[in-house]
């Protein structure tokens, strides 16, 4: 992931985001060295050493960037596994955000992992254990009074543009972690940044700590959270719409991201507050944009269209209703047909077998959406499971969101293959030891034939696939959120929506499907990877900006409405990137909060007055 050529002068290099010439700094000495937005290490050259007193505290040799992501490379390496990598990765950010974000940059693919997941959910568990600084806001339910100004200490208006909030409740395919879920929310920020230039100083980390019904953390004397059963209903939404309303008052131009909430509760605050902020839930939203983008793409390569689809989505969750809210709003969209006339198309399968109408309440409102008649099926089981749908339907996309181990058994997609040409199998769960197949597998049950994309990375497979029986390798694509949020998320920040539309959802979808390498490949992956995913980004980007002008929900004045080359120059000049800037020092007397590293204001109960 390269951001070479993207220059950040010219015409936009006056924009407050612009990354353009010097950062004003007013701090010197070792406090300085202590501070990862300043902090160049052995890379200060002689001037600024004389100018900030920084002689003495390092030694002579002056290096440059990329000699110390050489070093900090070869550290890396020494690490004995995964979880070790992640610690020291995790501890040089503590200490220098322009070299993290480099070396990881510099080695995203095989860094990836290791920064999320599945990594990033052993980090997670042993939270508590690994513990040495806190890092992101704590708010605490038995404290709702005290959440305004735990969230003032985080700056003033016009410091924070992204917000990411979970309350640990299902993470990462591991379940409920209480408040080692601050993770998620910053392991979500780090990727906005290297994905797609969200300005690392300008974000928020939160976890909401509601409890915890994870035992072993309540029976973990080193645990770190509230030591108490998770509080749910009127206090709980109590509590989440404290925080709602504070960060809004506070941060009035950020744009929220919800994370990894249980399922009872993503949908239903998404639902509460997609129509008056501007929001996201990534869980939903995310998975399901990103993957349309790879059903479109598959479905280029087949020759069919949405039109032709016949959808099977085995674990009806928060990831699984999502995608079937995007895939069903797509095919309404494409045929002009009702919203009820497109999920015909769509079969929702769960722990109680396909979802019919005669389940009543024990299906959630979404879930409810896509119930069938069970007569459809022609079965008199008590539970109809998932080859009968496939023996029945003929579905030529499934999908995984079960975290169900091995749940595609070949039976089941030799089943789906005999119907379909080119069956799109798509197992989703993570972290890998959750994935209903493993590529492998589906390949040699299918001989190659299947289209595949995969919740985690997997290694290229080789196989006698090619034409006469020629051994090919085959690169398997990743249905990786990563691809779309950070974009969608770029977009929102820099037009400064004030909402998240369906039709901003629809252009990122299509910018996504839009750089699939199977367009001119059919044996390529049917996703852009990760290490493009920063100029995907950009065209992410643009394409929201322009759904948002068009929806009437862009407030930002000036955006460039010309050519897209033009607003693609825009959107670069407003995006991070790790190069490190020349520091101008500014006395303390005329010093921005900014120049001396701090975003907490001096009065935060002043701004209180306004907000009850």
């Amino acid at each position: 992931m390269s951001d070479k050529g993207a220059k950040k002068t010219g015409r936009f290099s006056h924009l407050p985001l612009s990354v353009a010439g010097p950062m004003d700094c007013a701090l010197r000495g070792a406090t300085l060295l202590n501070h990862p937005i300043f902090n160049k290490g052995s890379a200060f050259p002689p001037h600024e050493r004389r100018e900030f007193a920084l002689n003495g505290l390092l030694p002579a040799s002056e290096q440059t960037l990329e000699q110390q992501v050489h070093r900090a490379y070869e550290q890396y390496s020494t690490r004995a596994d995964d979880l070790a990598k992640n610690t020291f990765l995790t501890s040089l950010h503590e200490q220098n955000h322009v070299l993290f974000f480099r070396l990881v940059q510099d080695h995203l693919s095989e860094m990836f992992s290791v920064i999320y997941t599945p990594t990033e959910g052993d980090a997670i568990q042993n939270y508590s254990r690994l513990f040495r600084r806190p890092e992101g806001c704590f708010l605490r339910i038995d404290d709702i009074g005290g959440v305004f100004a735990s969230l003032a200490q985080w700056g003033t208006a016009d410091d924070i543009d992204y917000i990411v909030v979970t309350d640990g409740e299902e993470i990462l395919g591991i379940g409920d972690q209480g408040a080692g879920g601050v993770l998620i929310s910053l392991a979500k920020l780090i990727l906005t940044t290297l994905c797609a230039g969200i300005h690392p100083n300008r974000t928020l980390g939160v976890v909401l700590d509601c409890g915890t019904d994870n035992q072993s953390l309540l029976d973990d004397p080193l645990y770190l959270g509230l030591r108490q059963k998770r509080v749910r209903g009127k206090k709980y939404d109590e509590f989440v719409d404290t925080f709602v309303r504070s960060a809004r008052h506070l941060f009035p131009k950020a744009y929220i991201h919800f994370e990894d909430f249980g399922l009872d509760n993503a949908r239903r605050l998404l639902d509460t507050y997609r129509p008056q902020i501007p929001c996201f839930n990534d869980d939903v939203q995310g998975t399901g944009c990103v993957t349309l983008a790879a059903i479109l793409s598959g479905l280029h390569v087949t020759g069919e269209h949405l039109d032709d689809l016949r959808m099977v989505v085995f674990g009806a969750g928060s990831a699984g209703v999502g995608i079937a809210d995007q895939v069903r709003d797509a095919i309404a969209a494409s045929k002009k047909i009702s919203h009820e006339e497109a999920a015909k198309q769509i079969y929702l399968i769960d722990k109680p077998g396909l979802l019919t109408n005669d389940m009543g309440d024990k299906l959630s409102k979404a879930q409810t959406f896509f119930a069938k008649d069970r007569n459809e099926i022609g079965s008199d089981a008590d539970k109809i499971g998932l080859l009968e749908v496939i023996d029945a339907i003929k579905p030529n996309v499934l999908i995984g969101t079960s975290t169900k181990p091995k749940a595609f058994t070949k039976e089941i997609v030799q089943a789906m293959a005999k119907h379909v040409e080119r069956p799109i199998i798509l197992p989703l769960s993570n972290p890998t030891r959750l994935h209903e197949a493993v590529p492998s597998d589906l390949l040699e049950w299918t001989d190659g034939r299947a289209l595949i994309a995969t919740g985690s990375p997997f290694d290229p497979i080789k196989g006698p696939w090619g034409k006469d029986g020629k051994e090919v390798e085959i690169q398997v694509a990743e249905c990786n959120n990563s691809v779309v949020f950070p974009g969608i998320g770029l977009g929102a920040v820099l037009c400064r929506a004030n909402r998240v539309t369906d039709k901003m959802l629809v252009a990122a979808v299509s910018a996504v499907a839009d750089l699939s390498p199977a367009l001119n490949d059919p044996t390529a992956p049917i996703l852009p990877g990760v290490e493009d995913v920063r100029s995907v980004s950009v065209h992410i980007a643009r394409k929201v900006i322009r759904a948002a002008i068009d929806e009437g929900v862009a407030t930002e004045k000036e955006i460039p409405s010309d050519k897209d080359d033009v607003l693609d120059e825009w959107i670069r000049a407003q995006m991070w990137t790790a190069e490190y800037r020349p520091l101008q020092y500014v006395s303390l007397q005329h010093a921005t909060r900014q120049a001396v590293g701090q975003r907490a204001p001096g009065d935060i109960y002043s701004r209180r007055d306004s907000w009850a």
